[in-house]
């Protein structure tokens, strides 16, 4: 924006002179920008003081409907370059959203192209970049090369990239591809995505964000089909991975500094029939809160975990599949136990999250070091407490349960789809049962389970044609339960973040003398119930009856059970 107006907001009482003089030399384009970067004023204040001070009207676009006609006709050069955006028609003139209503040139610019006159209305800029992004398609910015060079990268490279000089690798570090790779990355970041996935399908390229656990496929322009070697080209490098292979499936890492927030993305790229597919999993460091009293357990199961995790050795179990939150309840645990007297070493595939205070090994196998042979060092270092990333044969098994029988606590984790399973588990690797039943102290199992948008969640009397045999109608008492609704805040999905459902079986001498016989995981299971164990359908349950979460998400993440 032109400079007075930050004197239109220090007038206003919004700015102090201090603040506007720090804002004017504060390395970003404009006075007012700078002030809302700088935690100075909020961009809604700013604008709707602008707004008023020429006399347009503020709107707030996640409440507005867009009329998609209007963009019919509209140079998209001045969406992208001036961050203008057609909403609709005021009888023949266009409404055009704009987030710096003291240029005028642009609008001039705009009624000129459409010979139409423009009926401008201010809003927030990142509202404006989410109406491009939604219906001009993630990286249609850069497909188009209108994006002006910004001064202030958004996303910067922790590490310096190398070029071979070929000509698939000039290409992947022209700007444009730049651009339009970081803009996925940003956008996914922005958007809480726990990865990305990149896919060659015969229509083209398709592009889709994990978020909460549900993929969201995002729109994108067809134009966008011919940058998908560059795009593939680009994101190898930036991951170190040899861009000249494409038949074999690679794996490589990329760290990433966005906005001031270091963030982490492990890469798989795997040959598919329509070319490259990739996969990124998003590490966001800074997002990243490892507290086990946040985690979502019941207080029953936070309270008995706790005091298990003290043990002085034994082996501690978290079971369930990938991307169900094990490591993140495994470094709670961790940090809920670490102190200065405690040495705690962790052997893992990969490193996830660097821990202060913990020595953390990554596993190489490659290079033959692996879980096991890691573990078997890991003693020699006088540890009191080991994690080891997986168990995932024999041999790691073994070690585990020598390290345990050592006088050493073990947490580990195992892909079963109980806790009961456990014991069959190990069992069928090999372990001699005795050795199963005398170490393995606990087995926690867990999935992660959407939380209800609390701007929108609705309440409502449930029908009991309507609702699942095992719903729990005696703990009702008349109180309503909740659904999903979607408003602007959660992006109309009706769900804003997740929780665990955790079912936490600690074993006992029957539960042992079961294990060492070789009993089902089904009979262990009965006798965990028998002696308290909350399942993960019970547990979440619970969390419907407490407005947590919907009865629709305990369905897609829990099966039914006859106990």
């Amino acid at each position: 924006m032109i400079m007075h107006a930050g004197e239109i907001l220090k007038r206003r009482g919004l700015l102090s002179d201090e603040q506007l003089t720090k804002s004017r030399n504060h390395d970003v384009s404009g006075v007012v920008q700078a002030a809302i970067s700088l935690g100075f004023v909020e961009e809604r204040q700013a604008l709707q003081a602008l707004a008023e001070e020429v006399g347009l009207d503020y709107v707030d676009l996640r409440e507005t409907d867009v009329d998609l006609k209007a963009l019919d006709g509209f140079p998209q050069k001045l969406i992208y370059r001036q961050s203008l955006f057609p909403i609709g028609f005021d009888g023949d003139s266009i409404v055009v959203a704009t987030s710096d209503p003291l240029d005028l040139y642009p609008l001039d610019e705009a009624s000129a192209a459409t010979s139409r006159n423009i009926v401008p209305v201010v809003a927030e800029r990142s509202e404006i970049a989410r109406l491009m992004n939604r219906h001009l398609g993630v990286g249609s910015e850069t497909v188009e090369g209108l994006m002006a060079a910004k001064s202030d990268e958004e996303v910067e490279l922790l590490e310096q990239i190398e070029s071979d000089g070929s000509e698939l690798s000039e290409m992947a570090q022209e700007a444009s591809v730049v651009r339009l790779v970081n803009e996925i990355l940003l956008e996914a970041i922005q958007s809480r995505a726990s990865d990305i996935h990149i896919e060659s399908q015969s229509k083209g390229l398709i592009i889709r964000y994990r978020i909460d656990g549900i993929l969201h496929p995002q729109p994108t322009p067809p134009e966008i089909n011919r940058f998908q070697a560059a795009i593939t080209s680009r994101l190898k490098i930036m991951a170190r991975l040899n861009i000249a292979e494409k038949r074999l499936p690679q794996d490589g890492r990329i760290k990433l500094r966005v906005h001031g927030r270091d963030v982490d993305i492990r890469l798989s790229v795997i040959p598919m029939i329509h070319g490259e597919s990739i996969v990124m999993r998003v590490l966001d460091k800074s997002a990243m809160v490892f507290d086990l009293g946040s985690l979502g357990m019941s207080k029953e199961i936070y309270s008995k975990f706790s005091e298990i995790i003290e043990y002085p050795h034994g082996i501690v179990l978290v079971t369930g599949p990938t991307g169900s939150g094990k490591t993140t309840t495994l470094y709670s645990s961790l940090l809920q136990i670490q102190s200065p007297e405690t040495k705690i070493i962790t052997t893992e595939d990969p490193v996830e999250y660097q821990l202060d205070g913990i020595n953390q090994i990554q596993v190489h196998s490659k290079i033959g070091l692996t879980f096991a042979n890691s573990l078997r060092s890991i003693l020699r270092h006088d540890p009191d407490i080991v994690l080891v990333g997986e168990i995932r044969d024999l041999e790691t098994a073994e070690n585990a349960i020598q390290a345990s029988l050592t006088g050493h606590l073990v947490f580990s984790t195992l892909h079963t789809n109980d806790a009961a399973g456990a014991f069959t588990r190990m069992s069928d690797m090999g372990v001699e049962p005795f050795l199963v039943a005398g170490t393995v102290e606990a087995v926690m199992a867990q999935r992660l389970i959407r939380r209800l948008c609390v701007h929108c969640k609705e309440s409502f009397t449930p029908d009991r044609n309507e609702m699942p045999p095992d719903f729990p109608w005696d703990r009702l008492n008349g109180q309503p339960i909740y659904r999903s609704v979607g408003c602007r805040e959660c992006r109309n999905v009706g769900y804003t973040g997740r929780m665990g459902i955790y079912e936490l079986l600690v074993a006992n001498d029957e539960i042992r003398q079961m294990a060492m016989e070789r009993t089902s995981s089904w009979e262990i299971r009965k006798v965990a119930v028998k002696a308290g164990m909350r399942t993960l359908r019970m547990d979440a349950w619970d969390k419907v009856v407490a407005g947590d979460t919907s009865v629709d998400e305990l369905l897609r993440v829990t099966k039914g059970e006859a106990l």
